[in-house]
């Protein structure tokens, strides 16, 4: 039986349409992640953006970025109460465009942390072939402290 994951719009503070992450597929707290965008023609942030040369709604490569720090805040924990800000990004190249009907898999995992702070390699494929990669640092902290 596979194990159920809790609903990236439960843990995320974001709200729609910036909730980049649909699905998560594989978890292991504090080490990786493997999640899901589907991109679709009714997404909102593709009017206006298409691909060199077609007329084809291309997922803006920032979004794609957005969805790798997402993933990688999500791998700190699976509860509201505790928040990731990006600090930096680095090595952060974009090699394959992102259109409607693509789903985008996008894996993250811890290589360093020095609390508060996670460095993570993420890479975001389609169909298998790599779309983007990064190294992301954040910074976690807890509601309520600071």
């Amino acid at each position: 039986m596979k194990k159920a994951f809790p609903s990236p719009p439960e843990i995320l503070p974001h709200a729609y349409p910036f909730i980049m992450i649909d699905k998560i597929i594989k978890f292991e707290e504090k080490i990786s992640i493997v999640c899901i965008k589907n991109v679709s023609l009714n997404d909102e942030y593709l009017g206006g953006h298409y691909q060199k040369n077609t007329n084809f709604p291309a997922l803006p490569q920032v979004l794609v970025l957005e969805a790798m720090v997402q993933s990688s805040g999500l791998v700190l924990g699976n509860t509201k109460d505790k928040v990731a800000y990006l600090c930096l990004i680095k090595e952060a190249t974009f090699e394959k465009s992102v259109v409607a009907g693509d789903q985008l898999v996008i894996t993250s995992r811890i290589t360093q942390s020095f609390t508060p702070f996670y460095v993570f390699e993420a890479v975001a494929t389609v169909d298998s072939e790599i779309a983007s990669k990064a190294v992301i640092t954040l910074s976690l902290t807890i509601k309520g402290t600071t």
